[in-house]
């Protein structure tokens, strides 16, 4: 997994280096642009990783997320594998994945050139098509497609999606979540859009096979009855749309003249038509319940006729300033043409993609009314930025401000399945998390209120029309960004995504006192996972006690006389969790620690409240008395290296009761707490995220190994040069490139590539000891003069 992460972050280097900024389409140049559109599109494509199910691409770039609906084994077991998480939750509908990568296949499609020059051809063609082989996989034939996977219980438990599955293993006992098959005729007919727009990209056959028999069955079946799960949370209302969307998307894909004929003659006549009235319907706005204004687009880019082309200016006039016909769409104060309250940000920029491609295409000639559609488009992107009173962005990660509370349950990190607190100043009597582990760079959030309004005080995660991000929210936006960089330009970051270290512990202990005597200590103590980056479990987790027994040798007993027994504990012999208390163990000198180790530690999972920490007592003895003499005086906790601190938590869920005199291992690594000799924790060194200090966890070691350098001691300026050193030269040839960056990043991978030693020295120029991917980017930003040469080898 790190190997991924590693290599998919120098993916993401090497594309925004190579990137060349420029601007066509129009006479903005892209430095005169306020907004960094290609940094935008970037970053919606980081939202669409964050969103993958399943076991993850080698190219998936956020460094937090790890394979996810998986069993035990690592399989991925969703009846359909892949595919996009909907939204904050961990549900996966075939409609919106469709919907998805349809819209976002059309800004390909219509700007893929521009895409292309921005050098973000391969990662927006990657995220496609990974919506769309979900898409296609959920065809099971026979006009019956995969509708909905997911728990009833999904909305109910707050978790990441890295352990949700573990959650529902806990109740149901198995490891595959449950599904419905449907046969909807507009979920068909979007799935038929989508992989007709698929084919056109990728060449794929097979695409467009399942295109053709998927709107087949939708225009056969006509009807929107069975809708399953889905009809919970996304009903749809009308197939006529859907089923004319997806045929001029197959005439495009195909010429074949039927399509159009099907259109002529039973599509048009059942268009939806306004309210008492025989107008054609032009209100409302594209979404993945109301593809007639797109499916009226196209038929009008198609055929050119100039009833559509009105039809498309009708449309784009409702939602301006003036309306149309006495009909438009509400206005904040400060210009958002605002819909209705759920999600109302993708309405406008779903409708912001319409217009700029009409300026480019319909209206391409008429140049007043192109430029009107280009400012109004732009002017409601824009607002997303941060043109809007509150000069807030509505894009995560964009900006310098945004909304606190965001309703996504993996990025919020919660391992107690508690979150009303998130994004709020305090977390209340209880101490409640308040802090999101992660940033969802890319993802645009519902948006403000009628008035205009996004009060950050007021609004929090439960409000979700508000503050909850969708995959349907971010691809209308993602289509208007093709169109925009094709307009301004503009440069991807070279130095994107950041890496993540852990801000918050995420193992821990928490203990107190259970009972204490002349001869014996007994603790209650709590092993917790509060694992975010990314959530996971453990099989091999080990929790140390140490105690002093100076004063027991000193009153003539020995170490065989000190009982190390377990108590009560929460799980029972045989159950995941189940721990088995051990010792004493020799630590060093008159040190000794009771091992408690739990069989099989991946029981103590980020998924609620019990689930979270793993409750066990223990207690530490001397006989009262040997040979009739008492023990008096043999037993003194007070010099115990764990016990400080015990004395003074009498409740084991308050923070005092943390206690980091106390060591945890996970996986070996030394993941919590101080030694006895001093030796400190690496926070999140079981998953490699910092320099980890690796312990032997047999019982019946006697040293322990020693911590290896920590971050505060780790080299910051370069090392003395030496005859051919070169820093950035990793393959030696006496040159600094492209490759070499790509060779570091492929060593730091672990895969198997030469590196000589002298490589391995030109390799660490990041000014920091050891070689990751940091450095290959060093060499990237070097390459393409981000860098100066005097910086090479230094701690910027």
């Amino acid at each position: 997994m790190k190997s991924k992460k590693l290599a998919a972050v120098m993916a993401a280097g090497m594309m925004a280096a190579t990137a060349v900024p420029y601007a066509t389409g129009s006479t903005a140049a892209a430095a005169d642009s306020k907004y960094n559109y290609a940094e935008a599109l970037q970053k919606s494509m980081f939202f669409y990783e964050v969103q993958q199910s399943g076991v993850l691409p080698e190219w998936n770039n956020v460094p937090w997320r790890a394979d996810s609906m998986v069993d035990e084994d690592g399989k991925d077991t969703d009846k359909v594998p892949g595919g996009w998480y909907d939204a904050g939750d961990h549900y996966k509908f075939t409609l919106t994945n469709a919907y998805s990568a349809s819209i976002m296949a059309w800004g390909y499609l219509e700007y893929g050139d521009a895409v292309k020059k921005a050098g973000l051809d391969e990662l927006y063609r990657n995220n496609l098509k990974w919506g769309l082989d979900y898409v296609l996989n959920c065809d099971l034939g026979g006009g019956k497609m995969v509708g909905t996977i997911g728990d009833s219980d999904d909305h109910v438990v707050w978790c990441s999606c890295e352990v949700y599955l573990r959650k529902h293993h806990l109740k149901t006992g198995d490891w595959e979540r449950p599904y419905d098959t449907i046969t909807d005729s507009s979920c068909l007919a979007l799935s038929a859009a989508a992989l007709a727009e698929g084919y056109m990209i990728f060449k794929d056959e097979n695409y467009l096979k399942h295109a053709k028999s998927l709107f087949e069955a939708a225009d056969a079946t006509r009807s929107n009855k069975d809708q399953g799960q889905q009809k919970n949370f996304y009903p749809t209302s009308s197939w006529v749309d859907d089923c004319m969307y997806a045929a001029c998307w197959l005439y495009k894909a195909t010429e074949d003249e039927t399509y159009l004929s099907k259109i002529k003659s039973d599509y048009i006549p059942e268009f939806p038509l306004e309210n008492q009235s025989t107008d054609r319907k032009y209100t409302w706005g594209l979404c993945w319940d109301d593809t007639s204004q797109a499916a009226a687009f196209l038929y009008a880019q198609i055929t050119e006729e100039p009833e559509w082309i009105e039809h498309v200016q009708h449309h784009l006039d409702y939602w301006g300033p003036s309306g149309y016909g006495g009909k438009y769409v509400d206005y904040t104060k400060d210009g958002l043409a605002w819909l209705f309250n759920w999600g109302c940000l993708r309405h406008a920029t779903t409708t912001a993609w319409l217009a700029e491609l009409a300026s480019d295409t319909i209206f391409k000639n008429d140049a007043a009314l192109s430029s009107k559609y280009r400012e109004w488009a732009e002017g409601q992107m824009n607002y997303c930025f941060g043109d809007n009173a509150l000069k807030l962005s509505y894009v995560l990660g964009m900006g310098d401000k945004n909304p606190s509370a965001v309703h996504h349950r993996t990025a919020s990190g919660i391992h107690d399945d508690h979150w009303n607190e998130l994004g709020k100043a305090s977390g209340g009597a209880e101490g409640w998390q308040t802090e999101y582990a992660h940033t969802v760079y890319g993802a645009l959030i519902g948006g403000p209120d009628k008035d205009g309004n996004y009060d950050m005080d007021q609004i929090g995660v439960s409000d979700y029309q508000y503050s909850e991000i969708a995959i349907d929210y971010n691809a209308g936006y993602t289509a208007a960004l093709c169109a925009m960089i094709a307009d301004h330009g503009g440069t991807p970051l070279a130095d994107f995504p950041p890496e993540e270290e852990p801000t918050w512990p995420e193992w821990e202990v928490s203990a107190v006192l259970n009972g204490s005597g002349a001869s014996y200590t007994e603790v209650k103590m709590w092993a917790m996972n509060h694992t975010a980056w990314p959530a996971r479990v453990a099989k091999d987790i080990e929790v140390r006690y140490y105690f002093d027994i100076t004063e027991t040798l000193e009153k003539g007993l020995t170490v065989d006389d000190i009982t190390v027994e377990g108590k009560a504990q929460q799980y029972s012999a045989g159950e995941q969790g189940y721990a088995t208390v051990t010792g004493p163990h020799l630590y060093k000198g008159n040190i000794y620690y009771a091992s408690i180790k739990f069989e099989d530690g991946r029981a103590i999972q980020p998924t609620g409240q019990s689930e979270h920490r793993d409750e066990v007592q223990f207690r530490v003895s001397i006989p009262d008395a040997i040979g009739g003499n008492p023990t008096t005086g043999a037993w003194d906790p007070s010099n115990d290296p764990s016990y400080a601190g015990l004395d003074k938590a009498d409740n084991i869920k308050s923070a005092s009761a943390l206690n980091e005199n106390f060591s945890m291992y996970v996986n070996g690594a030394f993941v919590w707490g101080v030694e006895p000799d001093g030796t400190k924790s690496v926070n999140g060194a079981d998953y490699n995220s910092g320099k980890p200090t690796t312990h032997p966890v047999n019982p019946e070691q006697t040293e322990p190994q020693q911590q290896t350098t920590a971050p505060e001691q780790q080299q910051t300026t370069a090392p003395a040069q030496e005859d051919g050193f070169l820093y950035g030269d990793a393959d030696c040839n006496g040159e600094v490139d492209v490759s070499d960056a790509v060779l570091v990043a492929r060593f730091a991978a672990g895969d198997a590539v030469n590196v000589t030693e002298k490589g391995q020295k030109n390799a660490d120029c990041d000014g920091i000891a050891g070689i990751d991917v940091k450095d290959a980017l060093r060499i990237v930003r070097f390459v393409v003069g981000l860098v100066s040469e005097t910086e090479m080898g230094k701690k910027l």
